[in-house]
């Protein structure tokens, strides 16, 4: 996570109409709470967290800010460009600068791969999912792995409502 929003979009062509509808499906503002791991063997903080999630026909621009008390406050952005149903863009949050995604929507759920800006728990890897909870939900997932165990680990899990 990171302490500065950056909006940055990745070309691509036009998404198709199943996109456009899934992409409208999950435009709107949001709020929530969920917790945090700034690094694999840091403590799990709790958060609540507001997010505004504009779109097109092609793109996803998610932006907001998670806070827990004195303790943390993250400004969060992803911005997505979709080509059928591969999507690429940039992430902001993980206090390393801009990162990578790239990946493909699967049902109600974008999945996507980052490469960090610089090494986050030892090393550039991890994975986010968007995914669509019912009408109204909305869950931001990131999955890194513990460098010390090798295994996976859920560095932040944020569930959102319609605000």
């Amino acid at each position: 996570m990171a302490a500065a929003s950056a909006l940055v979009f990745v070309s691509g062509s036009f998404a198709h109409a199943d996109e456009t509808a899934f992409l409208k499906s999950i435009a709107g503002s949001w709020n929530g709470e969920g917790t945090v791991k700034v690094r694999a063997n840091s403590p799990t903080i709790n958060v609540t967290c507001q997010f505004t999630s504009d779109t097109t026909p092609q793109s996803l621009s998610l932006g907001g800010k998670c806070t827990s008390l004195a303790i943390f406050s993250r400004n969060i952005s992803a911005d997505l460009k979709a080509s059928g149903s591969q999507y690429a863009g940039s992430y902001v949050g993980a206090g390393t600068g801009t990162a990578g995604l790239d990946g493909q929507r699967d049902g109600d759920t974008i999945n996507l791969g980052i490469t960090w800006a610089k090494e986050v728990n030892g090393d550039r890897r991890a994975q986010m999912t968007i995914e669509k909870v019912g009408e109204s939900g909305m869950r931001l997932t990131t999955v890194d792995t513990d460098p010390k165990t090798g295994e996976s680990i859920v560095t932040s899990r944020i569930d959102l409502r319609r605000g």
